[in-house]
């Protein structure tokens, strides 16, 4: 694969240069350059597509060795009487190497409104802790991974996706945000505008809307910033 190759894997099929240059803050016009002439973005730019995607640099210039290092994902850890841990291989794991993030029961809607009635973990997913503390937060109880319901975000965030959500991270840029509406949680691409909020969508069906955060008794929460989705390939 050449560079534009390996840039276009690493994020989710069918995705158009928007989706690039808007989540690296990039201009279209530079981002175009790279998009029809396979030119190399500047060193703060491929930095930025780092922190998005957790990509291994050497990688991602050369070829060489793996798209990622210490990318946060999932993994089985067995612990065993003895105190000890191995992975599914049975190579011996430390468990300080991994933070263990709580999955809820809660579905964020890519569509319309699903209601937040259920706050009880299902289980905990392991994320490597040298990717979290560096790339995400340095307060891992921050954190939660909940779920994707419909198909208004479809080709950025597909239904059945697995969301990291950031609680921490509630100063509005724009972004992927899990945000609640009354008692409805969505999950959008937000746009900060002078004393309001533009909600977008990515699939063309969804009309954006906009939230008024001068108006009184705003029913409206914004629950935390998307870092990170998994998706089960079908």
């Amino acid at each position: 694969m050449d560079f534009l190759e390996r840039l276009k894997s690493l994020w989710p099929d069918n995705a158009k240069p928007a989706d690039f240059y808007n989540k690296i803050d990039m201009s279209a016009s530079g981002f175009s350059r790279v998009w029809k002439d396979s030119a190399i973005p500047t060193a703060d730019y491929l930095i930025k597509i780092q922190e998005v995607t957790g990509c291994d640099l050497n990688w991602l210039l050369t070829g060489k060795g793996s798209p990622y290092i210490d990318n946060g994902q999932a993994v089985e850890v067995r612990t065993h009487s003895d105190g000890t841990a191995t992975d599914t291989l049975g190579n011996p794991v430390s468990l300080d190497e991994f933070v263990f993030i709580p999955r809820y029961d809660v579905y964020a809607a890519a569509g319309h409104g699903y209601p937040a009635e259920d706050d009880k973990p299902l289980f905990c997913m392991a994320f490597r802790r040298y990717w979290i503390e560096n790339y995400v937060t340095r307060h891992p109880e921050k954190l939660s991974v909940i779920a994707v319901k419909g198909d208004s975000m479809e080709g950025v965030l597909n239904h059945g996706d697995n969301i990291l959500v950031n609680h921490e991270n509630t100063d509005l840029r724009d972004g992927l945000y899990v945000i609640r509406i009354d008692n409805d949680l969505f999950v959008k691409q937000i746009q900060k505008l002078p004393g309001k909020l533009l909600v977008k969508s990515a699939n063309p069906s969804y009309e954006p809307f906009e939230i008024d955060l001068t108006a009184d008794h705003q029913n409206v929460a914004i629950i935390g910033r998307v870092e990170w989705y998994g998706r089960a390939v079908n």
